[in-house]
C-alpha cells in the first residue's frame, strides 16, 4: 500500500497556474499540486519540522476539525504538541517512522500506523530514524457528555484492522474503522474508506457530518454538491455539513481515502 503525502517543492515557470483548486460555499479542493513549499508552516515548540495547514475551523463552513499534513527531519518532533487540553488527535503515518510517547508508554509507528490521543493527555512525538517522516495529523476539541467516560488512547495500524465491507455492494466498497461506531465515548471518526476499481457511493450522501478527505492512493471522480471533480493521491476535499457527495472509482489500483467525521453528539442550539 501506498499512501500520499504533499509534494513540496514548487513548479517551473512552464506551469498554467490554472487548475482544479476551487473553493465554494460548499466544499473546497485544494490538490496535491497546491502543497508546495510556499505554503507551509511551522509551530511553536517543535525542532525541525514543517506543516501543510490543509483545514481549520471555518465559521458557517466546516467548524469542528483542523487537518495538517506534518514533516520531521531526522532529529525533529516535539515533547509540547499540543496547546490545547481539550483538543484530541488522531496521527497517521504516511511516510518513514515516528516514535510516540503517551502517558510515559513508548510507540514506534511505521507506515500506516494509527494512533488516537484523547484530550489532556501528554504525549510526545519525534523521528528517531535516518529519514524524514511525513504523517497527517487530525484535531478536534472534545465534547463531553454527561455518563460518558473520556475515550482512552490507542495505536493500531491500517495493517492491523480489517476493511468491513459494506452492504450489498459486492465487496467493491469497504471502510477501515479504527474506532467502534457504536463506542459513544468518539465524538470523531478517522476511517479510510476503500472502493475497487469501478466501485461507488451509489447514492448522493447528504448529512450532518463534516468532512476531511485526503485522498492516500488511486483516483476517482467525486461528486461535490453539483460539480463532478476528478482527484487523485494527495488531493484534499473538505466538506462542510450537509454538502451532496457521491464517487466512482477509476483507474487500476483501489482508490482509498483518510476521512474524518464528527459523530455522536447532539446538535449546539
Amino acid at each position: 500500500m501506498s499512501y500520499a503525502f504533499p509534494p513540496g517543492g514548487l513548479p517551473d515557470q512552464s506551469g498554467n497556474p490554472e487548475g482544479t483548486a476551487v473553493f465554494t460555499p460548499a466544499y473546497a479542493v485544494l490538490p496535491a499540486i497546491t502543497q508546495r513549499d510556499i505554503v507551509t508552516s511551522y509551530l511553536p515548540g517543535w525542532r525541525d519540522m514543517r506543516m501543510w495547514v490543509l483545514a481549520r475551523p471555518l465559521s458557517g463552513f466546516a467548524e469542528t476539525f483542523s487537518q495538517y499534513a506534518v514533516e520531521l527531519l531526522p532529529g525533529g518532533g516535539s515533547d509540547a504538541p499540543e496547546e490545547d487540553a481539550e483538543a484530541q488527535s488522531v496521527i497517521f503515518v504516511a511516510r518513514g517512522g515516528l516514535t510516540l510517547n503517551i502517558d510515559g508508554q513508548r510507540h514506534d509507528m511505521g507506515e500506516g500506523g494509527y494512533a488516537y490521543i484523547p484530550p489532556d493527555t501528554v504525549w510526545t512525538v519525534w523521528n528517531d530514524t535516518e529519514a524524514v517522516a511525513q504523517f497527517h495529523w487530525i484535531r478536534k476539541r472534545y465534547q463531553r457528555a454527561e455518563g460518558i467516560e473520556m475515550p482512552q488512547a490507542f495505536v493500531t495500524s491500517d495493517k492491523e484492522v480489517a476493511p468491513v465491507v459494506m452492504p450489498d455492494c459486492d465487496g467493491v466498497w469497504a471502510t477501515t474503522r479504527f474506532a467502534d461506531p457504536a463506542d459513544l465515548r468518539h465524538d470523531m471518526h478517522v476511517n479510510i474508506v476503500t472502493f475497487q476499481p469501478g466501485g461507488r457511493i451509489p447514492f448522493a450522501e447528504t448529512h450532518v457530518m463534516e468532512h476531511g478527505l485526503y485522498v492516500l492512493e488511486g483516483t476517482a471522480e467525486y461528486l461535490l454538491n453539483r460539480d463532478w471533480v476528478g482527484v487523485g493521491p494527495g488531493d484534499f476535499m473538505w466538506l462542510r455539513a450537509f454538502c451532496p457527495q457521491a464517487c466512482i472509482a477509476t483507474g487500476d489500483v483501489p482508490f482509498r481515502y483518510l476521512l474524518y467525521k464528527d459523530v455522536n453528539r447532539h446538535m449546539p442550539l
